[in-house]
C-alpha cells in the first residue's frame, strides 16, 4: 500500500517472540486479514495481538509513538463500556524487522467492513453511547496538537488540493471542490473533547446488529467534538444516522462539521488506495455518496 512499506511474516514474528517474549513461545501465530493501513496485525494464541508498523521510520521515533499509543489505549479502555484493546508489551527491532512493535489484548468480534451494521438503529444508539462516554472523559487541560484531522478544517486545504488533482479521473471533482468550499468555512464554537480519532468500519467490531468493541485506540485524545462524527457517514444509512444524532444530541453546526471531517477523510482514501486497498477506496466513495445525498 505504501512505497516505504516493510514486510513482516509469521516466521519473523515467531522469531521475535521467541527471542523477546519466551513466555509466549509455542503459541499459534496467525496473520490477521485486515484493511488496516498503518500496522500488520498478527494474533498470538487466543488472547493477544501483535502490531507491526507498515511504514519504515526511525526506530526511536517509532518507539515514542508506540509508547504514546499505549498510554492512550489504556486511557480509552478505562472509560469505554465497550471492549477495547489494552497494552501488554512493547517489542524491540530484531529478526529482520527494523522497528519497535507492540502487543495488545485481543478483542473478539467482526469488523464492520464484514458485518455491515449500516441499517441498525440499535448499533447507531451504541455508537452514540460510545462517543458520549469518550466525551465525558477529562481532557486534563490537553488540547489538539496534531497535524491530522481534529483541529482546523481549513488547515487541510493543501491536502485537499492534492486529493482533487489525484481524483480527476475517479470522481466528480468540480462538485466536490464546491462542497469543500462550504465545509472549510464552517466555524468552530466548541472546546476540544476526548475522541477516538479514526472511527472507520475497520476499527469497529460488530456482533449481531450491536457494537461489540472498538479497535485502533492509540489516537485517543483531545480534538474537535465533531471529529468522531465521521463514523456516522462511514457506517450508517440515513435512518440510523437520525437515531444517532438524536441520541448524541448534535446541533446543526456540529453535525455539519462532522460531515466535513468525513468528507476530508473520504477524499483521501478514494484515490490513495484505489489499487492497493480497494475496500478502503470503496468506503471513501460510499461515504462521499452519502454526504452528497444529504446535501441535495
Amino acid at each position: 500500500m505504501h512505497d516505504d512499506q516493510v514486510d513482516v511474516t509469521t516466521e519473523v514474528v515467531a522469531t521475535l517472540i521467541q527471542e523477546q517474549f519466551p513466555q509466549w513461545r509455542g503459541k499459534a501465530i496467525r496473520l490477521v486479514s485486515s484493511t488496516g493501513t498503518v500496522n500488520a496485525i498478527f494474533r498470538i494464541g487466543n488472547g493477544l495481538s501483535a502490531r507491526f508498523p507498515l511504514r519504515l521510520a526511525d526506530p526511536g521515533e517509532t518507539l515514542a509513538v508506540l509508547e504514546q499509543e499505549a498510554e492512550a489505549s489504556a486511557e480509552l479502555a478505562q472509560v469505554s463500556r465497550f471492549p477495547a484493546p489494552e497494552p501488554v508489551a512493547l517489542g524491540k527491532p530484531g529478526a529482520g524487522f527494523p522497528m519497535p512493535w507492540s502487543v495488545q489484548t485481543w478483542v473478539p468480534g467482526t469488523v464492520a467492513f464484514d458485518a455491515d451494521p449500516s441499517g441498525s438503529d440499535a448499533f447507531a444508539e451504541d455508537l452514540a453511547a460510545f462517543i458520549a462516554a469518550l466525551r465525558r472523559a477529562e481532557t486534563r487541560g490537553r488540547r489538539f496538537s496534531g497535524q491530522g484531522r481534529g483541529g482546523v478544517l481549513a488547515h487541510h486545504d493543501d491536502w485537499m488540493a492534492e486529493c482533487f488533482e489525484q481524483s480527476e479521473r475517479l470522481l466528480d471533482v468540480p462538485r466536490l471542490r464546491q462542497a469543500w468550499g462550504h465545509f472549510r468555512e464552517l466555524p468552530r464554537t466548541s472546546a476540544d473533547v476526548m475522541s477516538h480519532g479514526d472511527l472507520i468500519p475497520g476499527n469497529v467490531l460488530v456482533a449481531g446488529d450491536r457494537l461489540s468493541g472498538v479497535l485502533d485506540t492509540g489516537s485517543f485524545g483531545p480534538a474537535d467534538p465533531a471529529l468522531d462524527l465521521v463514523s456516522v457517514w462511514h457506517l450508517l444509512e440515513s435512518g440510523p444516522r437520525d437515531v444517532f444524532r438524536w441520541t448524541l444530541g448534535c446541533d446543526d453546526l456540529e453535525w455539519e462539521r462532522g460531515k466535513a471531517w468525513a468528507f476530508q477523510q473520504a477524499m483521501g482514501v478514494v484515490w490513495y488506495y484505489v489499487e492497493s486497498n480497494p475496500t478502503m477506496s470503496r468506503m471513501g466513495r460510499r461515504t462521499l455518496d452519502r454526504i452528497q445525498a444529504s446535501m441535495e
